[in-house]
């Protein structure tokens, strides 16, 4: 080869290292400006896989193998995930070890509480399904916490379980604080939220309508003649509790009956509430009472007792929850039947169902259902 052609090429190499090396500054300078402008944009904001996933227009698959250096995805794809998870101080936190790593066929159930037989019944239906495909199942109280919530979904996403059926603690409603379960999300762990949910969380859910079962209840009241009908009912946080006194409202004005405040009793405090409900049955003309749950139906129908009221020829009275006190309690109870182990067992279902999709299909991440499961009138003593 002749040294001009050896010159040409030399110039030609120098010229190609010189311009990529421009390229990989210039390159730099952007990333350090987007960077810049991000970190001033979003100083409180954590960096998410699905956040990288998106900006880079892959899928949370892929961000997921590429930060594992998995020799699935390509080299190319890899250093540019790997790189833009650096320059934006992508870390994992507990919630993400967890994630798809391995399955450990066991599924985190988290309930407010335990004393209403309602979510019981529901803990029953997921159990039921749960088994028959092989899963194991584990049961967290929140107490009605917010803190205790948080911690219990901590607790098990750190790899002891593969997803979540949950029903948000009062305290949660109230402070509308939902991070602990958009990060679950976020890191590819799915949750389906039942009875208790909220709009502001994209996720699937079980639940029933709990307004229109308001309405059907107070108009099988009115049917049978009352037009004095209070309701013993929740703080309006309470998303079930807020979605039945709206029914209870409607209804009575679909049907032209005034509506009287002194007639709504939200209760708050579920540890003591006898002597609210005793003031509202003793100071105020009522033909009817439509209880939100089982607790208060069965405490109204005490304090009437006491106050020599009798159920049901002087004073009818339904609650919410099919429970073993309605059955049980003196006169029976009639009540609004949720059928919380379909419940279970639908929420079961679609958590499970989720989990055994091919961890490379990404077409279902953002496809989110809403079951409705019926709900019907269960006729006993405590109503004429």
């Amino acid at each position: 080869m002749g040294s001009e052609n050896v010159f040409v090429l030399k110039t030609f190499y120098i010229n190609e290292v010189f311009k990529s090396k421009i390229a990989i500054i210039k390159n730099k300078i952007y990333l350090y400006s987007e960077y810049t402008i991000y970190q001033n944009r979003n100083m409180k904001r954590k960096v998410t896989l699905k956040q990288i996933a998106k900006e880079l227009d892959v899928s949370i698959s892929t961000v997921s193998k590429s930060l594992k250096n998995s020799l699935e995805i390509s080299e190319d794809t890899r250093q540019k995930v790997q790189a833009f998870a650096k320059l934006y101080n992508y870390k994992p936190n507990l919630i993400a070890l967890s994630l798809k790593n391995r399955k450990t066929k066991t599924i985190g159930i988290i309930i407010p509480e335990i004393i209403h037989h309602f979510f019981a019944t529901v803990i029953s239906g997921i159990e039921n399904v749960a088994n028959e495909r092989g899963y194991n199942v584990i049961v967290c109280l929140s107490d009605e916490s917010f803190d205790k919530e948080v911690i219990n979904m901590e607790m098990l996403a750190n790899g002891s379980i593969d997803g979540f059926i949950m029903s948000l603690s009062k305290e949660t409603q109230q402070k509308k604080d939902f991070h602990h379960i958009v990060e679950v999300i976020n890191q590819g762990m799915p949750v389906v939220m039942f009875d208790r949910v909220t709009n502001d969380i994209l996720c699937d859910k079980v639940i029933i309508d709990d307004e229109l079962a308001a309405i059907n209840t107070i108009q099988y009241l009115i049917k049978k003649g009352f037009k004095k009908i209070a309701i013993i009912t929740t703080v309006d946080y309470v998303s079930v509790g807020k979605l039945r006194t709206e029914g209870y409202i409607k209804a009575l004005k679909n049907n032209d009956i005034p509506l009287h405040e002194n007639l709504i009793l939200k209760i708050e405090d579920t540890d003591n509430f006898e002597n609210q409900i005793e003031n509202l049955i003793a100071n105020n003309d009522i033909e009817a009472i439509f209880a939100v749950n089982e607790i208060f139906a069965v405490t109204a129908i005490k304090i009437a007792a006491k106050l020599h009221i009798k159920v049901p020829e002087q004073l009818s009275i339904i609650g919410f929850t099919d429970g073993i006190i309605s059955k049980y309690s003196s006169p029976s109870i009639t009540t609004v039947s949720q059928n919380g182990v379909k419940m279970g067992n639908k929420a079961a279902m679609m958590l499970i169902d989720r989990l055994d999709i091919d961890d490379d299909d990404d077409e279902h991440e953002e496809h989110y259902k809403t079951e409705v499961i019926e709900t019907h009138l269960v006729e006993r003593e405590s109503t004429i």
